[in-house]
C-alpha cells in the first residue's frame, strides 16, 4: 500500500496538494507548524493510488510518497 509522508516543517499550507489528490487523501491540519503555517496531512491513507500527484504539485517538495513494488513514470525521457 502506497504511503504518503508530509514534511511538516517545510510546507506552507498551500493546498495545491488536496486539490491535485485524484483520492482525496490529504487534508489540512487545524495545528501549526513551526513557521506558523497550517500543513497538510495524510487523513485517508487507505485510499492512496500511489499516483504522486501531491508531491509533484507541491511546490515546497514537502511530500513524498513511498510506493512498494510499483514505479510510476510520468515523463517519458
Amino acid at each position: 500500500m502506497p504511503k504518503v509522508v508530509v514534511d511538516r516543517k517545510r510546507c506552507k499550507g498551500c493546498e495545491r496538494c488536496i486539490v491535485a489528490c485524484p483520492q482525496q487523501v490529504l487534508t489540512m491540519s487545524k495545528e501549526f507548524n513551526e513557521k506558523g503555517y497550517p500543513f497538510a496531512r495524510p487523513e485517508f491513507q487507505p485510499r492512496c493510488i500511489g499516483c504522486r500527484l501531491c508531491a509533484i504539485t507541491c511546490p515546497d517538495v514537502a511530500i513524498e510518497v513511498f510506493v512498494h513494488g510499483t514505479m510510476y513514470q510520468f515523463f517519458p525521457y
